[in-house]
């Protein structure tokens, strides 16, 4: 099944040909730069840039994969969670060239997507995998916690009540003054600082059983520290901005795995993998942290393959929409539709 996928959720314009799980061709086109100085995304700015690239971006994928539209099985795109001007953008190339080219259209949801992204080019594969498994996302626009029955049944374990893990860290480096999007860098400063020179609260700690990830809190402790130090030293120094950017982070992850802890305890079944997706994966700090709650719970653990698949990006829409298509779950070009806050399990 070779499949052309297109993601316009958010910042990155998308575009990948996979076969089966297999990667023939990925392009990603960020727009961080030019959300830069906005401090986070501008929706007006994300759709008008997705229209100006969509088709570069689709032709090169085609163009890398060397297989021509005729070869093309089916069309697949994120119709949601994502900002809606956004996903438009996406839905309606999908749509002309489902149409235009006579080929089944996949909706895809683009957690799924980040659920099912280490099958991508991976050993991992499902042939060895073993269900029920547990899913997690830590991205900029999410953080859940799911059981995986079966891959297309999913069930909520645990899930963001305020920010994602990934929008509080891009917060937290804006504070310090690091820039948007700031995750990345807030990691190197944070291997350079000591967690514990200042003490940030673990967000709802003692409060596991809620099955609850919260940052709210936690910004606002981090911001009453900065100015604490500032009305103190006048201006952060270097050293200052490392142990803020490392106490932040270590507080952000380990109530991440406190609430992951809780929850896989709480399961009442066997589970022997846990799936992880979404661009916080790609911390190294926060890898080393779920293999260690892997070790913990017996599990194995799982990410993509590198760190493209972290982030938005086209291939794991192929890969979710290839099981989807095994299941025969297609579309109509003329009803499919945007679904801005689309939710992953029950």
């Amino acid at each position: 099944m070779t499949i052309l996928s297109i993601d316009t959720s958010c910042d990155e314009t998308a575009c990948a040909i996979t076969s089966d799980t297999k990667i023939l061709s990925n392009i990603i086109w960020s727009q961080a730069k030019d959300h830069a100085k906005f401090g986070g995304v501008m929706p007006s700015l994300a759709q008008r840039m997705h229209e100006e690239r969509i088709d570069f971006v689709t032709n090169k994928a085609l163009v890398n994969s060397q297989q021509p539209l005729e070869k093309i099985d089916a069309i697949a795109v994120t119709v949601g969670p994502g900002l809606s001007i956004a996903l438009g953008v996406g839905i309606k190339k999908a749509k002309e060239l489902a149409i235009k080219h006579n080929k089944k259209l996949i909706a895809v949801n683009h957690l799924e997507a980040h659920v099912l992204s280490p099958f991508a080019n991976s050993q991992f594969s499902i042939l060895n995998s073993k269900f029920p498994a547990l899913g997690l996302v830590v991205s900029g626009g999410n953080t859940i916690l799911v059981k995986i029955n079966e891959i297309g049944e999913y069930e909520t374990l645990a899930q963001t009540a305020d920010d994602a893990l990934g929008e509080a860290l891009d917060k937290a480096a804006r504070m310090l003054g690091l820039g948007y999007p700031g995750g990345a860098i807030l990691e190197k400063f944070a291997k350079l600082g000591d967690p514990l020179k200042y003490k940030l609260p673990i967000p709802m700690i003692g409060q596991e059983e809620r099955k609850i990830f919260s940052y709210s809190g936690l910004k606002t402790s981090m911001m009453r520290k900065i100015v604490e130090i500032r009305e103190t030293n006048g201006a952060l120094s270097k050293q200052n901005i490392y142990d803020l950017a490392s106490s932040f982070q270590d507080a952000s992850f380990t109530h991440l795995f406190r609430v992951c802890s809780y929850s896989i305890a709480n399961c009442k079944l066997k589970i022997v993998n846990l799936l992880v997706g979404g661009g916080v994966s790609a911390n190294i700090e926060l890898r080393k942290r779920l293999r260690h709650l892997g070790k913990q719970f017996d599990i194995n653990v799982s990410f993509p393959y590198s760190k493209n698949m972290t982030g938005d990006n086209a291939a794991m829409v192929g890969v979710a929409a290839y099981f989807k298509a095994q299941r025969g779950e297609f579309v109509d070009p003329k009803t499919i539709d945007r679904i801005p806050n689309l939710k992953i399990g029950g």
